[in-house]
């Protein structure tokens, strides 16, 4: 599921300042797959957005490439 890790590494490198920070860790379970999303502290707010829209958005693309796996993606966001 690499390609759905390189999908949220590149939405996350354009939406912060520090694009050499952006990390994202699988951790690939039977039926779920973990994203660790780790950004610099001071980009945190610009991954989350307002009231939380842009993760929710991000997490929204998740939900619908899991439909085509068949797996159930989860996002977290680490500072």
């Amino acid at each position: 599921m690499s390609e759905i890790r390189d999908l949220v590494e590149a939405i996350s490198k354009a939406l912060v300042d520090n694009p050499d920070q952006v990390e994202v860790k699988e951790i690939e379970g039977e039926v779920t797959t973990v994203l660790e999303l780790r950004v610099a502290a001071a980009d945190l707010g610009k991954v989350i957005g307002k009231q939380g829209r842009t993760a929710r958005a991000i997490r929204t693309l998740l939900g619908a490439s899991g439909m085509k796996f068949k797996k159930r993606f989860v996002l977290e966001i680490l500072g």
